[in-house]
């Protein structure tokens, strides 16, 4: 995970998901979805989207932008909708790696701060303290 998050970075030269899923012809929509739905990724006709919900903070919608950028890099081929119909697998553990991986992408190249906590760290850098427990 961690080379991946480093190419990506050095092929686009930023940290921004939103570069990046441009970089990589994926599409970003906004959506007005239900209130438990944060954002979503799929693949039709060989296009890519990220759908966020319009009504998060900007704070959200970018952690969530990598969040879903990284189900399409760690997990091409699957989608939150064949997961639910289609399989037995647990689709916690791909939400685990892609919560990793967001941390991991929008935190690189800084690290904790002497007398610094690692939430104090996650938002200087725009993540949702939410996340503590997913860096590494």
């Amino acid at each position: 995970m961690d080379k991946l998050i480093l190419k990506l970075i050095r092929r686009f030269k930023t940290n921004d998901p939103y570069e990046i899923a441009s970089g990589l012809n994926i599409l970003v929509r906004y959506a007005d979805l239900d209130e438990s739905t944060r954002g979503f990724y799929y693949r039709t006709l060989r296009r890519r989207f990220i759908v966020l919900n319009n009504n998060l903070d900007e704070q959200w919608m970018r952690f969530v932008c990598a969040h879903e950028l990284a189900h399409d890099r760690l997990h091409p081929g699957l989608s939150q909708f064949w997961l639910d119909e289609q399989s037995f697998y647990n689709p916690g553990k791909y939400e685990r790696q892609a919560n990793k991986f967001a941390v991991k992408l929008l935190s690189t190249g800084d690290c904790i701060k002497s007398g610094e906590s690692i939430r104090d760290m996650l938002l200087r850098n725009n993540i949702p303290p939410q996340m503590d427990k997913f860096y590494f």
